[in-house]
């Protein structure tokens, strides 16, 4: 099954994400599909940054985001 997840990077105590279609099978940081945007929840304001396009798109075929995600793309205006 494909999902549309986060993939945690930064450094210890400060998280950055990167929204990332992949199958549910890899793991969390590990292979993936397409790249469609990142999420920074430490920065001042919020960053969030999406590719609307592609987001629909993985969504129209099928992909599955995980409850994080879909609330991240409700406030990006996706969903």
């Amino acid at each position: 099954m494909v999902k549309i997840r986060l993939k945690r990077m930064g450094m210890k105590k400060k998280p950055f994400y990167r929204l990332v279609v992949t199958d549910s099978r890899n793991p969390r940081d590990g292979r993936f599909i397409e790249e469609l945007g990142y999420y920074n929840p430490v920065s001042e304001p919020v960053a969030l940054k999406i590719d609307h396009e592609r987001a629909k798109y993985w969504l129209g075929v099928g992909a599955q985001p995980t409850d994080t995600v879909r609330g991240l793309l409700k406030k990006g205006g996706v969903l």
